[in-house]
């Protein structure tokens, strides 16, 4: 069982629609707080009818997003391992939402969306990981390069 990243950053619809369809990604959880962007096409419910007419089920999961507090701080400090505490501390408290978003990676495939191209430097892979280890699930990043397999194994992650 594969759990998929996936980004829209530097992508145009018809590119992210194409990568998510080879990748066999069959539901896409958008785990952006606010899922609103400037880029056409990658707004919620823009992106949700893009998907749909792909035969790509949507859903968001704000409790998964970063919250702005801890995103405000990094713009300013660009301390990224206080963000990482920071964000790792909220994604605890959010137990429904991961077991939700765990239920539907064991049922299909699943991509986590958010914007960053660098998953390194996303939210979206703390919250991959964090719902890999309960599912026992490999992450598999897609990126503009192609596929790219998580340093961490499910069961090394934590969270």
């Amino acid at each position: 069982m594969i759990l998929f990243t996936a980004s829209y950053e530097g992508r145009t619809i018809p590119q992210f629609l194409q990568e998510l369809g080879a990748a066999g990604v069959r539901q896409l959880v958008d785990v952006r707080e606010l899922p609103v962007s400037r880029k056409r096409g990658f707004s919620k419910y823009d992106l949700a009818e893009e998907l749909h007419y792909a035969g790509i089920a949507y859903r968001h999961l704000r409790a998964l997003g970063c919250p702005k507090s801890i995103r405000d701080r990094y713009k300013a400090d660009h301390d990224w391992r206080r963000y990482t505490q920071k964000f790792h501390e909220h994604l605890a408290q959010q137990q429904p939402a991961l077991e939700e978003l765990r239920a539907l990676v064991v049922s299909e495939p699943v991509a986590v969306l958010c914007y960053e191209a660098d998953f390194n430097r996303c939210h979206r892979t703390f919250v991959a990981r964090a719902v890999a280890h309960r599912a026992g699930a490999r992450i598999c990043h897609i990126t503009s390069a192609g596929l790219v397999d998580d340093a961490l194994s499910a069961g090394d992650a934590a969270a």
